[in-house]
């Protein structure tokens, strides 16, 4: 039995990474020839009605596609030994091919019908794979997941209503008249808002660390490149929309709210698995600002080179959880540096691509998004959440870097660390190389034409002066002596405000129900047990069984009461009668 899971997890690794780099190759093809095509199957045709499904190729979609099939497949195989005592690993990796399928589905749909089959596709699969490991928190985070998204779903279908203006629901074809018409202003809107619920923006923002109920591979999937980038990706093949109108105005200000808030909360965070969901909220929140700006390419950039670095980390938080026997707690992490070296190097790596460390993967997007943030036309407010939350990236990697790599270990001195599981160990290399060549990579290829940023000495340096003040705080919070001496900060309510997220898992879940809940309660008591039910089925009983009383006592008398009841009865009938008559 145990064999035959392992040859299916190898056969979905060597397939999947087999079509990754052929479709890699591809998008180089359409990349340099300036390809776009469409493909057209007509599915059912009766009479003169036919349903087609349409398909979109280009650069763009080819490309996300080969990331997406490529961290996907390192991930099942990777899930191979995470996965080992797990009875229905089978299950789980028909879960994680499903839930590949649907980004497909999404990824290649010019059509606003197709997007929403993948659409909910991923928002169905991504509720089975949360709630895998069965228990109280993992049905709460599910129903919190699932019921988030949909408000997505709903506005999606509301944007497939209002295209019935139009002659199809190909959006593509549109795409040049969006801000020319009230239509499709409407659509654009409701396409944002389905994208914001996806990409958890404030305030749909709470769902994201609490799917980290989902097993570790799951999550380094859905926090790369699947889920949470949908919506994204979605509005970078709407980013017309968004160029000189209010909508964009709208969601550079949200997005950049958004990275503001979960850089903060990160800094207060000992989960380890939550500090990387609420560094991945973080970034989500600087592709969007990009995006809203009007860079769509560069927002682009900075997706694909995330997913390497986010996955890479995953991964080895996996590890390092595998290996602590599920532990998660980062103050009972310390000095993994010495037993577990290669999976700490490659924690290392991608904490530092994360940061923006000249040449990996995420500096070439992140300095190069910062340096264009510089020379755009924005207010200061948004220029100092593009900046301050760059430092607080910063600060949370380093404290994460200090509090698990260095210090005492904290956990049982019996203790199993090690770098021996060589199939999770492979995956990790291989996206640790992609971590460090991937952005150059991507970077030769997709910006083919040089431009030149010309910027002043102190704003070049601005970018690095940041991360180095980030750093620094970083170290200083991960001062265990100072953070005890401080410990008296945790009492403010400010302290509390900015480490629970601004306090939006309590408003998304408690405030959402609080009300109608008090509602029903006050209307239980007030008309079930209250007025309604004296005046109502209990008055009805009591009346009903006053009568019964008294019918029941008069029958119960003697011969003679009984007699003459039975007289004046027949005297009535007879009188009746004469009347009648």
């Amino acid at each position: 039995m145990v064999n035959n899971l392992v040859n299916y997890c190898k056969n979905s690794f060597y397939i999947l990474i087999f079509i990754s780099i052929s479709l890699f190759f591809f998008s180089l093809k359409f990349l340099f020839n300036d390809l776009v095509y469409f493909i057209e199957w007509e599915v059912v045709s009766l009479h003169s009605m036919s349903i087609v499904m349409t398909f979109l190729f280009d650069w763009m979609s080819l490309m996300f596609m080969s990331f997406v099939l490529l961290i996907s497949s390192l991930v099942i195989f990777y899930s191979n030994q995470y996965m080992a005592e797990d009875f229905n690993v089978n299950r789980f990796i028909l879960l994680v091919l499903m839930f590949v399928l649907s980004m497909m589905m999404l990824i290649i749909s010019p059509n606003l019908i197709s997007i929403l089959l993948g659409w909910d596709g991923l928002g169905l699969v991504s509720y089975c794979l949360v709630i895998y490991f069965q228990n109280v928190k993992s049905y709460n985070a599910g129903m919190l997941t699932a019921l988030s998204n949909r408000i997505g779903d709903v506005a999606l279908l509301l944007a497939i209503a209002w295209m019935l203006n139009y002659g199809s629901w190909n959006y593509i074809f549109y795409l040049d008249m969006m801000n020319k018409s009230f239509e499709m202003m409407v659509i654009g809107s409701l396409v944002m808002l389905a994208a914001m619920t996806k990409s958890a923006q404030i305030p749909f923002s709470s769902w994201l660390p609490a799917a980290m109920a989902a097993p570790t591979p799951v999550s380094a999937l859905v926090h790369s490149s699947t889920l949470v980038t949908a919506g994204v990706y979605l509005l970078i093949r709407f980013n017309i929309l968004l160029v000189d109108s209010f909508m964009g105005q709208f969601l550079l200000l949200i997005s950049g709210l958004t990275m503001f808030m979960a850089g903060l909360g990160a800094n207060f965070e000992f989960d380890l698995k939550k500090i990387i969901a609420l560094s991945t909220l973080s970034q989500l929140g600087l592709m969007m600002s990009i995006l809203s700006i009007g860079f769509y390419k560069l927002a682009f950039f900075h997706l694909l080179t995330h997913a390497l670095f986010k996955a890479l980390l995953f991964m080895c938080a996996g590890v390092i959880i595998h290996n602590t026997k599920n532990a998660q707690d980062i103050r009972f992490m310390g000095s993994l540096s010495m037993s577990m070296p290669l999976t700490c190097s490659c924690f290392n790596i991608a904490n530092l691509a994360l940061c923006g460390m000249p040449f990996l993967a995420g500096f070439y997007s992140k300095d190069l998004i910062l340096e264009v943030v510089m020379l755009s036309y924005i207010n200061f407010f948004s220029f100092f959440l593009f900046f301050f939350s760059t430092g607080l990236t910063v600060c949370y990697s380093f404290r994460l870097v200090y509090y698990s790599m260095t210090g005492d270990f904290n956990m049982t001195s019996l203790n199993m660390l090690n770098d021996k599981g060589w199939t999770m160990s492979f995956s990790i290399f291989f996206l640790m190389v992609m971590a460090i060549i991937g952005g150059s990579m991507l970077n030769w290829l997709m910006f083919f034409n040089p431009d030149m940023i010309c910027l002043p000495f102190d704003m070049k340096m601005l970018t690095l002066i940041v991360c180095i003040l980030g750093g620094f705080s970083g170290y200083l919070m991960s001062n265990i002596s100072l953070f005890f001496y401080n410990k008296s900060l945790m009492n403010y309510g400010l302290s509390s405000f900015a480490g629970s997220m601004w306090f939006m898992p309590i408003i998304s879940t408690l405030g959402v129900i609080k009300f109608p809940m008090n509602l029903g309660l006050y209307s239980y008591k007030s008309f079930d047990q209250g007025w309604s039910e004296f005046f109502g089925g209990q008055m009805l009983y009591n009346q009903l069984k006053n009568y019964s009383l008294y019918v029941q006592e008069f029958q119960n008398n003697n011969l003679k009461i009984y007699l003459l009841s039975y007289l004046l009865w027949v005297i009535v009938l007879v009188l009746m009668s004469m009347f009648l008559i």
